[in-house]
């Protein structure tokens, strides 16, 4: 069983569990992924690794409450312990060699480029970072971009937190200034990556995208999370799930990224009610 050692409340939508698990935290690096249930009845959900203690055992998980798992989930406390926490897996990011990268992140995803961004400043690179959020009440780990980063910019849509922008238009304005980016890593909503990713097109600039499609078994074996890159099939749990975002098919990702939208919201509905019986009794 695998202990949450620590559990904080980030926003109101967005959660951060510490949770015991040495096997996994000896080999995690940033980039990767785990997948656990909250039970033994419960379904298997992908959740990246947003960092990692290797002395203390411990791997760091930042999840959006989205579904009826991550509902299960929150309603766990320090103490408690979870079924399965099974990883590391995918492939981590690639940070070796690089001098200087620019890290866009937003909404939750920031919780992915967070490791992503410490683990390139730790090796020396230059780091600007850009994290977008819809506003004041969501912003999550400013503090922590702060110290990791050589630049930081903060973004929400209604202005109420730093810059009133779009991810994009501050990073136009950084590859307008100085082009000798190494690479972009991106890593968000769907719709914010394609976007991120059109932009770098245009200045030749290398980019990553990180992405999180349907997951289930983490292995390759059930096709849940495949994606055309370059015209190809490809499956984000075993050859990602950082891909080339000059290749990547975002408008397919983004059709099957709602496939089950309709049976998610019904389960999600019935756990909340679920828990609502509880509390009443």
């Amino acid at each position: 069983m695998f202990e949450i050692l620590k559990k904080k409340q980030l926003n109101p939508t967005v959660t951060l569990m510490e949770i015991n698990a040495p096997l996994v935290a000896k080999k995690a690096e940033p980039g990767q992924f785990i997948i656990l249930r909250t039970d033994k009845n419960g379904e298997r959900i992908p959740l990246t690794i947003a960092d990692y203690d290797r002395e203390k055992g411990s791997v760091t998980i930042i999840f959006q409450i989205v579904g009826a798992t991550t509902e299960k989930l929150n309603h766990k406390n320090e103490g408690d312990c979870l079924c399965d926490f099974v990883g590391p897996l995918g492939k981590p990011t690639e940070t070796e060699g690089m001098k200087k990268v620019a890290v866009v992140g937003g909404g939750v995803g920031c919780a992915i480029a967070y490791p992503i961004a410490k683990k390139l400043h730790n090796l020396g690179c230059e780091v600007h970072t850009i994290a977008g959020f819809r506003t004041k009440d969501l912003v999550i780990l400013e503090d922590e971009f702060k110290a990791v980063s050589d630049k930081f910019i903060l973004t929400t849509d209604d202005g109420s937190a730093g810059e009133k922008n779009v991810v994009t238009v501050p990073l136009q304005r950084l590859l307008e200034e100085d082009k000798n980016y190494d690479a972009v890593i991106t890593i968000g909503p769907l719709i914010m990556m394609k976007f991120v990713c059109k932009t770098t097109k245009a200045y030749e600039v290398k980019t990553i995208a990180s992405m999180n499609p349907i997951m289930i078994d983490g292995t390759g074996m059930c096709g849940g999370c495949r994606l055309t890159v370059g015209g190809k099939t490809v499956f984000a749990c075993v050859d990602g799930p950082d891909f080339d975002g000059h290749q990547i098919d975002f408008d397919e990702a983004m059709a099957r990224s709602t496939t089950y939208k309709t049976f998610e919201r019904k389960s999600y509905e019935e756990t909340c009610n679920l828990f609502k019986k509880e509390d009443v009794q």
